[in-house]
């Protein structure tokens, strides 16, 4: 784990145990941190417990100006049982959580954690056609404008690039490098090469020039149609 949140993490960790004591199951670090692109963002965190009260809350609530001081977001923490009967509901993002997080306290609560492929099928169809309407909207209320429309590409391109992971994630591909993944995940929608590469290179801030996402629409729009279909149509 990287030193630079691990120490951060350490210490969310002794909060939480003084807070919940025994009840305090597992706490795991997950998200770009992990990932590797962390930088500037906060440190996002699960912690799972075994019962959780208003005064858990209260006291919790009293830590979280000194879990932002020194770079946390404010911890998930759930339930135990919730967390496991709350699979269906985000399959989404508890895969992701399962893709990228390293374990800092208690037990693994991703070690042998399966989520049904039809939740995970039903939650990118809703995703990759949001995405598509969305991206239909705001292109009509950038009226043509070519830095509107480079905003727009730019600003939704690590969503739609998040969404090709999730449509890998339907095929068992898992990779903890998020360009693997992508170009894993392109492939099995069958996405061209070009839009793919343009697609990975916006997920980076100097990624590109300002005018070259506005040439990109039409064939991004056109990967994001292409996307929404294979969802709609892919079966185990």
């Amino acid at each position: 784990m990287a030193s630079s949140w691990r120490a951060a993490a350490d210490g969310l960790a002794a909060d939480l145990a003084r807070v919940f004591g025994t009840r305090l199951r597992s706490v795991c670090v997950y998200g770009a941190h992990v990932d590797g692109n962390g930088a500037d963002a906060p440190i996002t965190c699960l912690a799972l417990v075994s019962s959780l009260t208003p005064l858990d809350l209260d006291a919790c609530g009293r830590a979280v100006h000194g879990w932002h001081r020194h770079g946390l977001a404010t911890p998930l923490i759930l339930p135990e049982q919730e967390f496991a009967r709350s699979l269906d509901a985000f399959p989404l993002e508890y895969a992701e959580m399962q893709r990228a997080h390293a374990h800092v306290y208690g037990h693994n609560p991703f070690d042998g954690l399966t989520i049904a492929r039809e939740d995970l099928r039903r939650a990118c169809e809703t995703q990759v056609k949001s995405h598509l309407l969305h991206l239909r909207e705001e292109y009509l209320e950038a009226a043509g404008r070519p830095l509107a429309v480079a905003e727009l590409v730019q600003a939704s391109a690590p969503g739609f690039a998040a969404l090709i992971r999730n449509v890998a994630r339907l095929h068992d591909v898992d990779h903890r490098d998020r360009a693997t993944a992508t170009r894993e995940g392109a492939r099995l929608a069958g996405l061209p090469d070009g839009i793919l590469a343009d697609v990975l290179a916006l997920e980076q801030p100097a990624g590109v020039t300002t005018n070259d996402p506005a040439r990109l629409f039409p064939e991004y729009l056109a990967a994001v149609e292409q996307l929404a279909r294979f969802v709609d149509t892919w079966r185990a």
